[in-house]
């Protein structure tokens, strides 16, 4: 456990839960197979299933805050630009500290390390909350707790993408991806749905102290499931040499190389537009930011992204994911050219809903053809570097891109993350560096 002496890995363990599932399965099955790969193989195994539930249940509760954290800033402050201060205190220690985390990950035990940092968010969301009750809260204190609550997300992020590999076999690893793809998105959703009303009703308070509380789900999983708690192979480098180490096993690795430089310019040119939805839709659509059609249109993205994860793991378990991953570029370029130039409601829903889709079978063909490619022994930095690609690019893509709207206008802007779209679909040919079919 956490805070005492945690007894050694035993692989027998994996052997014992393998034979209980498979009784299990055949009693609940009957003579039904269920193909390798699948969202439904995945969740036939145990660890998963615990690992999967909690963290869902944690990162709903995380993006009830997240999203709703803007609108208290703005209500607190009215200022626009104490806005942006918190929305990089969230997001900007992943870009920062995720090689930090890397190494962690694959170096220390990561069940420890997931706890501690588990726990670390849950007292500053405890605390975050208790701010929120004063009369006038400080907005230095709030930042504060804010980026702590950060840079515990920065440390703790690549370690869960390295155990999901290791919680279900390799044939069964595409199907987990996708079902974490898709609760990734999910928990967009549902989690400002319960967070709005109970904002609207009671204040921020009560929304920062029911995410805390969600921290416990994670924990729980993480105490929970049994797996490889470390790397059972030394790390040599020591100082700058082994933050860098996750550099320089990229730069060495053909297909590592072009799944994260695909990703990296991919989120900072196509993804902008996810940031920028609000103006989208006011200069575009004539849908008012703070109306319930744009809350509709914002959680049918969230809905298509959701389905276009799950999709990999179900309706195209069986397909090559290098290939779905150009053909998936090339229809969201299209998509995404096509929503820059619509200029109603009516078409934007359902053009919205696609884009989405194939968005996220993009990222999630990217992120099962690399989790299947990776070593263990480089797993924690590599999954850093993929989430410094994918969750800390996108913020600068915002930012350049808000920047540009004045000059260019918001419809050029957007249709240049098409072209760029575009252009990595010729460029994303995995099947040439090395991925498998």
């Amino acid at each position: 456990m956490a805070g005492g002496r945690e007894e050694p890995y035993d692989a027998r363990w994996e052997d014992t839960e393998a034979e209980r599932e498979e009784v299990i399965d055949a009693v609940v099955d009957g003579d039904r197979s269920i193909s390798p790969g699948t969202a439904q193989a995945a969740l036939r195994h145990r660890d998963f299933r615990i690992v999967w539930g909690g963290t869902f249940a944690s990162n709903v509760g995380t993006w009830m805050q997240n999203v709703l954290l803007g609108a208290y800033a703005l209500q607190l402050t009215g200022d626009p630009g104490y806005v942006g201060v918190l929305f990089f205190a969230q997001l900007g220690p992943l870009l920062f500290l995720g090689t930090i985390g890397g190494v962690l990950a694959d170096v220390v035990d990561r069940r420890r390390l997931l706890i501690w940092m588990q726990l670390e968010q849950l007292v500053f969301s405890v605390l975050l909350a208790f701010i929120a009750m004063s009369s006038q809260p400080s907005k230095v204190a709030i930042f504060l707790c804010v980026l702590a609550i950060g840079v515990g997300n920065a440390f703790s992020a690549p370690a869960l993408g390295a155990i999901l590999p290791i919680l279900v076999p390799h044939e069964d690893l595409p199907g987990a991806v996708s079902l974490q793809s898709a609760q990734m998105n999910l928990s967009r959703v549902i989690g400002p749905a319960i967070g709005a009303p109970l904002f609207a009703a009671f204040g921020a308070a009560p929304v920062f102290g029911l995410n805390a509380l969600t921290y416990g789900f994670a924990v729980a999983a993480v105490v929970m499931a049994k797996y490889r708690t470390r790397n059972d192979q030394p790390m040599p480098e020591r100082g700058f040499a082994r933050l860098a180490s996750g550099f320089r096993v990229a730069a060495h690795d053909p297909l590592i190389r072009r799944v994260l430089l695909v990703l990296t310019v991919f989120s900072f040119f196509s993804l902008a537009f996810v940031g920028l939805m609000p103006v989208v839709a006011d200069d575009n659509l004539g849908i008012g930011p703070k109306t319930t059609q744009y809350g509709l249109l914002y959680a049918t993205f969230g809905l298509g992204a959701a389905l276009g994860a799950v999709s990999i793991g179900t309706l195209f378990a069986d397909y090559s994911k290098s290939r779905i991953v150009r053909l998936a570029l090339a229809a969201f370029a299209v998509l995404l050219a096509i929503f820059a130039l619509e200029r109603g409601p009516a078409t934007a829903f359902p053009t919205i809903f696609v884009l989405a889709f194939a968005y996220f079978c993009v990222i999630t063909s990217l992120s099962t053809v690399l989790q299947q490619h990776l070593e263990d022994r480089v797993r924690g930095r590599i999954m850093a570097l993929w989430i410094m690609a994918f969750g800390g690019t996108v913020p600068i893509g915002v930012l350049v891109g808000g920047f540009a709207v004045g000059p260019l206008g918001i419809t050029t802007v957007v249709l240049i993350g098409a072209a760029a779209a575009l252009m990595l679909a010729f460029y994303a040919d995995l099947r040439v560096v090395g991925a498998e079919e």
